[in-house]
């Protein structure tokens, strides 16, 4: 996957990958039963800050990428009563001090739509100053992040 990105997959030998999540967020979705998974790698927290952008590629915001890998995982069969959400990224990768903080400003953001939807986080491994790189495999929605070469179940 790229930056600004939203993939599904409903394929058990699948594995759905995203690289350079630092103040980004990937945003992992699971639906055990119907085994649909979902990922979106977000940059910027709201759609309203650049609508023609939004409007070219949704999955660039919070808000809209969340509508639109929902929008995916329904047509394939999930239910958001049966989602697994997990979270990553969000790091303050500029020294700017704090004048940004986009890293935090994409936590919140996705937080609030998560909240609104009515879904849960399972986990979230957010902030610090390191990128991160994201996996989940389709078959049974495992995630792992790895960052600064260490490896963990999210």
């Amino acid at each position: 996957m790229n930056v600004s990105d939203a993939k599904t997959s409903r394929n058990p030998v699948a594995t759905l990958l995203t690289h350079a999540l630092g103040s980004c967020i990937g945003v992992m979705l699971y639906d055990g039963g119907a085994r649909v998974a979902g990922m979106l790698h977000f940059q910027l927290p709201a759609a309203a800050s650049n609508p023609g952008r939004a409007k070219e590629n949704p999955a660039m915001f919070a808000d809209t990428g969340m509508a639109e890998v929902l929008d995916q995982m329904l047509r394939l069969g999930a239910t958001s009563q049966q989602l697994r959400v997990k979270i990553a990224g969000g790091a303050e990768m500029l020294n700017d001090g704090k004048l940004f903080s986009i890293g935090r400003r994409n936590h919140a953001a996705i937080r609030k739509i998560l909240w609104q939807r009515g879904l849960l986080m399972d986990a979230e491994d957010v902030g610090g100053t390191r990128p991160r790189t994201v996996r989940m495999r389709v078959a049974d929605g495992t995630v792992t992040v790895r960052s600064d070469g260490e490896e963990t179940v999210l």
